[in-house]
């Protein structure tokens, strides 16, 4: 069973197993192979893949996927999530949202995903560059930008280039997830320089004003 049929599979296990009740996400993952960071990370990134600002959940997954990415580096076998992500407990209708998510865009990306570059992804070097990913999107995820557009997308997007990179032994996935993490830096940096530049006009307007 490759990594795209293992998700199919775990997917669906999920939401069968949400008939009965609620599954807790620390239930659902406790279930799944502890070495599977990427498949841990795809689950939770989707929500955070959309333009609209999430507050305060923003900042609680970025810190999540940064603990994610230094139990990663690390070199952990077993991935320990926050007790808050944990006991977030989802219904069958979420896990099938979720999955019917997660199996549109790994359908999409699977059409030019092929194995190349495998010094990127693969062995000990490929899991530190892997955990160096998710800390750092984890990081700028984790900026409390409150309604700023796109501060949970852009990062959320480096976190899934990640993902698909380690699924399909793609090193060029990796580069391409480092490549949004550079856009991301540009993208705050440029609001930060904004907001400074309007602060100094409103500022010398003030005082002119008075």
């Amino acid at each position: 069973m490759n990594d795209y049929e293992r998700l199919v599979a775990t997917l669906s296990r999920f939401e069968q197993e949400a008939k009965a009740r609620p599954l807790t996400l620390g239930e659902a993952l406790d279930s799944l192979d502890g070495t599977a960071y990427a498949l841990i990370a795809l689950i939770l990134v989707i929500p955070f893949v959309q333009p609209l600002p999430l507050g305060p959940i923003t900042v609680l997954g970025g810190i999540t996927f940064a603990v994610l990415g230094w139990q990663m580096w690390r070199g952990h076998a077993s991935p320990v999530l926050p007790a808050k992500i944990r006991n977030v407990e989802m219904s069958e209708n979420s896990w099938r949202v979720l999955g019917n998510a997660c199996l549109k865009i790994v359908n999409f990306c699977h059409k030019f995903t092929r194995p190349r570059m495998f010094a990127l992804v693969e062995g000990q070097q490929g899991q530190k560059i892997g955990g160096i990913i998710l800390m750092v999107s984890g990081a700028l995820m984790a900026i409390p930008f409150g309604v700023l557009p796109l501060n949970n997308s852009l990062p959320g997007l480096a976190i899934l280039f990640f993902c698909f990179g380690d699924m399909e032994s793609d090193g060029l996935m990796t580069v391409i997830a480092f490549g949004w993490i550079i856009i991301t830096i540009l993208y705050f940096s440029a609001f930060f320089i904004g907001l400074y530049f309007l602060g100094n006009e409103v500022f010398e307007y003030l005082k002119f004003g008075i």
